[in-house]
């Protein structure tokens, strides 16, 4: 079992800035392939962006390239989402997960193993 818990979520202002972080006690996170995924109530669970475990390849979807950013600190055993110029639409919890598979960034949500508890990013003026 890998057991994941985020932290960072609350409250921004449209075009401000904030700042993800994902962890785990007992398990390195730089044994897994990672990512943060998010979710709207009602809606399905989709992949942010995402990072093999070799840290070879990434992945960002579309509508948060060149504004989101991904990184590993394997000292400290986290792995975090800085999330800039945000957007009313980018308001949903997101969830930090982790995989096994030793290829690739993943895409698809349905294809990580573990996932931590989620925590709300609320954009709001």
């Amino acid at each position: 079992q890998v057991h994941l818990v985020e932290s960072g979520g609350g409250f921004v202002r449209p075009g401000g800035s904030m700042r993800l972080s994902c962890t785990a006690s007992d398990v390195a996170l730089d044994d897994y392939g990672m990512g943060w995924s998010r979710q709207v109530p009602g809606q399905e669970r989709n992949v942010v962006s995402s990072i093999s475990q070799s840290g070879l390849s990434t992945h960002y979807a579309d509508d948060v390239k060149g504004r989101f950013t991904i990184s590993r600190d394997k000292a400290k055993n986290m792995f975090y989402l800085q999330m800039n110029n945000l957007k009313y639409e980018d308001t949903a919890i997101y969830y930090c997960a982790a995989s096994s598979d030793k290829f690739g960034a993943i895409t698809a949500a349905r294809l990580y193993d573990y996932w931590g508890q989620g925590t709300q990013v609320t954009v709001s003026s």
